[in-house]
C-alpha cells in the first residue's frame, strides 16, 4: 500500500468513525430529551421548577371530588396520611379521606410524611365501586 493510499485510507477511517460519533451522540440527546418529556408525563404540570407557573385546577375538597365527573383535573391540599400498599395512599382533609394514587415517578425529591402539608394535582378516577384520585404532580407546603 503506498502512502497516499494509507493516508486515503486512515482519513476515510477517521471520517467515519466522527460520523458514527455525531450519530451516537444525537441519539443520546434525542434519549435523554424524550425522557424528560415522558418524566414530565406530559400531563401540563411542570416538574423541579420547569413548566407553566400560572394557575392549575381550581382547589376543591374530599367531599366535592366524590360528585366530580371521571377524569375531571382537581387540586387538592391536605395530608397524606398512610400507605395502603403499592402506589396507593389515603389522603386527608378538613372534610375527609380519599384514596390516592401516586406512581413512583410522581413523587418529588424529597421525604413526605403524614404531618406534612401537600398539595396534590390530578384527575378523578372513578370506578363502579369508588372514587380516588391519580396524582399528577404533589407540591409541599
Amino acid at each position: 500500500m503506498t502512502t497516499k493510499n494509507m493516508h486515503a485510507t486512515s482519513g476515510a477511517a477517521i471520517k467515519g468513525y466522527q460520523s458514527l460519533f455525531f450519530t451516537l451522540a444525537l441519539a443520546l440527546m434525542l434519549v435523554l430529551g424524550a425522557e424528560q418529556i415522558f418524566a414530565s408525563g406530559n400531563d401540563d404540570y411542570g416538574r423541579n421548577g420547569s413548566g407553566y407557573s400560572g394557575p392549575g385546577p381550581a382547589l376543591v375538597t374530599v367531599e366535592q371530588t366524590k360528585g366530580m365527573r371521571d377524569d375531571t383535573r382537581v387540586a387538592l391540599k391536605g395530608n397524606i396520611i398512610q400507605r395502603l400498599g403499592g402506589k396507593h395512599y389515603m389522603f386527608k382533609d378538613e372534610t375527609g379521606t380519599i384514596t390516592v394514587e401516586i406512581s413512583d415517578k410522581r413523587w418529588p425529591a424529597q421525604n413526605i410524611g403524614p404531618n406534612d402539608l401537600v398539595e396534590i394535582q390530578g384527575k378523578v378516577d372513578k370506578d363502579w365501586s369508588e372514587v380516588k384520585i391519580e396524582v399528577k404532580q404533589i407540591i409541599k407546603r
